[in-house]
């Protein structure tokens, strides 16, 4: 197993105990590392992946919400929105990691630390979220009346059909 799919594991540990105990986040990390051996890589990353979603918390969560329907974040199981912050933070941090790996990841800790059924509903979720962040790194074009000139990056007008 590599160093990145020990520190997702062992980020998912520390948010988990978080749900139950939000009011330790700094410390949490700490706490954590102290009682467990891994390699300096492992625990960067960890502490960098648990920081950062704690610190975007909301935006994640907001995320995730906009492509799952009929779920609500806390009806999630704890395991499953935590697996799912994991990997949308690590979506959200565009270009970082791609996001086919980010996606297997957490599948494969989904498998591991709560069910298959889970895997699938992570799946699902994630690939929605990934596909609606691709959209939106695709630049936005106003075009009216107009196709979209690839060389130019601008809008030509259409010519009208020869009228017979």
């Amino acid at each position: 197993m590599g160093q990145r799919r020990k520190a997702r594991e062992s980020a998912l540990q520390i948010l988990y105990q978080l749900e139950f105990d939000p009011a330790g986040a700094g410390e949490a990390v700490d706490a954590f590392w102290k009682k467990k051996r891994g390699a300096a890589e492992t625990k960067e990353y960890s502490r960098w992946l648990v920081k950062g979603i704690l610190a975007r918390r909301d935006e994640i969560d907001a995320a995730i919400l906009s492509v799952s329907e009929h779920w609500r974040i806390p009806r999630m199981a704890i395991v499953d929105r935590n697996i799912l912050r994991l990997a949308a933070f690590e979506l959200l941090q565009a270009g970082q990691i791609a996001p086919a790996i980010v996606i297997n990841e957490a599948i494969e800790i989904a498998k591991k630390y709560s069910s298959p059924e889970a895997a699938t509903f992570v799946n699902g979720i994630l690939d929605a979220l990934r596909k609606k962040i691709q959209d939106k790194a695709v630049p936005e074009r106003e075009v009216k009346n107009g196709r979209q000139d690839k060389r130019q990056g601008k809008a030509k007008p259409r010519r009208r059909p020869k009228e017979i």
